[in-house]
């Protein structure tokens, strides 16, 4: 709805298309709103289809926006409609007993996203801008940290993952960009997937910190990863470290369009396979892969974090318009990991790296 609207409408919108023609109908103050924008669709209000007159009945008002919703289609001449896999179920329900036939179909939405507009791709690029910001911020508190023998302080006080937020936090706000949380994940929280992170921070501790922070403008996001260590790294973790910057820099070599997700994922596989960790692709069917490279090289990045298209063992091919993360990692439980995770724009001849940041293991 976003991509096809592009403005925040708070409450949920009627959008169709038929015979060309695209209209939405939604309340009457977003009327105006969705008509000023350039090559509009059609607005119309929930008046015109009947709202008062179902309001005054004393219906409740979940069923007087299903009532309207069937309204509109039937004026508009939907008879056959294809919708998104997570298309309301009530509302189905409602087209059905009315006669409407509804198709999911999540490809034809799905294929419309990947193909960012260029207003999301400059809100990608900003939102993408802040995240460098929050990192910085992070370094720099990282940098200033010292051991008083019981553990790391930075200006005075123990270091935690809660002071690293706090100060990636205002770093995203004054950026320009808003983020619910994101993981600071020390030691051991780093290799648990998507675990926030929590407590102290450590000497010689790998840090992973992955960001996702959202610009307002477009509701587009971006995402990346750095891993850090304050003090002396582990060797092991200066080992994955390595591995893990080779695996990302052949993968970005290796994307553009008409390549397979999977091609790009089976390239890093390989690279940690052949220095005798375990992947996706190694596992026995059925594993749950708890160390090594146990997750997909990527996604795509858009309105959603996550989103097609997929660069793993699902199948699937890049398409000039795609923003992806290009993310290979390496953990083990109980100790930790590094992952590294850059954003990239297909391009019509290749792909161009949207995160323009060092890979530095010490901040």
């Amino acid at each position: 709805m976003r991509h096809e609207v592009p403005i925040p409408v708070p409450d949920p919108f009627l959008y169709v298309e038929r015979g060309g023609e695209r209209h939405t109908v939604s309340t009457a103050y977003e009327v105006a709103r969705i008509a000023a924008i350039a090559d509009a669709p059609r607005a119309h209000a929930l008046e015109e289809f009947g709202f008062d007159e179902l309001i005054a009945s004393g219906l409740p008002r979940e069923e007087v926006d299903l009532a309207v919703a069937v309204e509109a289609c039937k004026t508009l001449g939907v008879e056959d409609a294809v919708v998104p896999m997570d298309f309301p179920l009530g509302l189905a329900e409602r087209l059905t007993a009315a006669g409407i036939r509804v198709r999911p179909d999540g490809e034809t939405f799905a294929s419309r996203r990947r193909v960012k507009t260029g207003a999301e791709v400059e809100g990608i690029r900003r939102a993408q801008r802040a995240a460098e910001a929050g990192m910085d911020a992070a370094r720099d508190l990282l940098r200033r940290a010292q051991s008083n023998g019981n553990g790391l302080v930075a200006d005075g006080e123990p270091l935690t993952v809660e002071r690293v937020k706090q100060a990636m936090q205002a770093a995203f706000l004054a950026g320009g960009a808003v983020i619910d949380d994101f993981i600071v994940a020390p030691g051991a929280q780093g290799a648990m997937g998507h675990e926030l992170g929590h407590g102290a921070i450590e000497e010689g501790v790998p840090v992973v910190i992955d960001v996702w922070p959202r610009d307002p403008a477009t509701g587009c996001y971006a995402d990346m990863t750095r891993t850090y260590v304050v003090g002396e790294p582990p060797a092991e973790i200066v080992e994955y470290h390595r591995l893990v910057k080779d695996a990302l820099d052949r993968s970005l070599a290796a994307t553009r369009p008409g390549v397979a997700g999977r091609t790009v994922f089976e390239l890093v596989c390989d690279v940690f396979e052949e220095a005798g960790y375990p992947t996706q692709l190694s596992k026995r069917p059925g594993e749950v892969l708890e160390n090594g490279f146990f997750h997909g090289l990527g996604h795509g990045v858009g309105l959603e974090v996550h989103e097609p298209p997929w660069l793993g063992r699902a199948p699937g091919e890049l398409v000039p318009g795609d923003v992806v993360t290009l993310e290979p990692g390496l953990y083990r439980q109980g100790f930790g990991g590094v992952r590294l995770e850059d954003l990239v724009l297909v391009t019509e001849d290749g792909a161009e790296n949207l995160t323009a940041y060092p890979y530095d293991l010490q901040p």
